[in-house]
């Protein structure tokens, strides 16, 4: 998609990440992945991640490699404003969106034919944009503002989710 980021969330990185290490070393790999999203700043959290890198590299070469391979899509969220970084870094509402389809279509078990589940699922759909757009803003209008000025750092990018994601 033309002007899309993508964004790795941030959480299945890490356990995947652990994945690549000892049980009994994944607690204090975690917890050095984690300082680079505790980074205040893009440029910080790019330097600590280059960083962990290098610390894990003699005891952990296959995660070092994965780490190196993986800084551009894990830290997409490092280019937008510092207000949109806790939206960005997580798939967290789209899982969330994706159990609530699953709980509303298992209730209904069997459907008649497919447009049955398009206006189902469609309306589950619209109940989230309404709820994003009135109750609770997924992002706020000035927050908003700040992207429409040109004050991201690379490009006037949306981060567009996994395809993954959404299955």
């Amino acid at each position: 998609m033309h002007g899309a980021s993508w964004q790795r969330c941030r959480v299945h990185f890490v356990r995947n990440a652990l994945a690549l290490v000892p049980k009994s070393s994944q607690q204090l790999v975690a917890a050095t992945i984690r300082t680079v999203f505790a980074q205040p700043e893009a440029e910080m959290a790019h330097q600590q991640w280059r960083h962990v890198t290098e610390s894990l590299r003699l005891r952990y070469p296959k995660l070092a490699a994965l780490l190196e391979e993986a800084e551009a899509d894990v830290l997409v969220y490092s280019a937008f404003p510092v207000e949109h970084w806790r939206q960005i870094w997580s798939n967290n509402p789209l899982e969330r969106l994706n159990r609530e389809v699953k709980r509303r279509t298992d209730i209904v078990g069997i459907f008649p034919n497919e447009a049955a589940i398009i206006r189902l699922v469609g309306m589950v759909l619209a109940e989230q944009h309404d709820e994003w757009q009135i109750g609770r803003r997924y992002f706020s209008t000035d927050s908003l503002a700040t992207l429409a000025s040109g004050t991201i750092l690379e490009s006037d990018a949306v981060v567009a989710p996994s395809v993954a994601a959404l299955a």
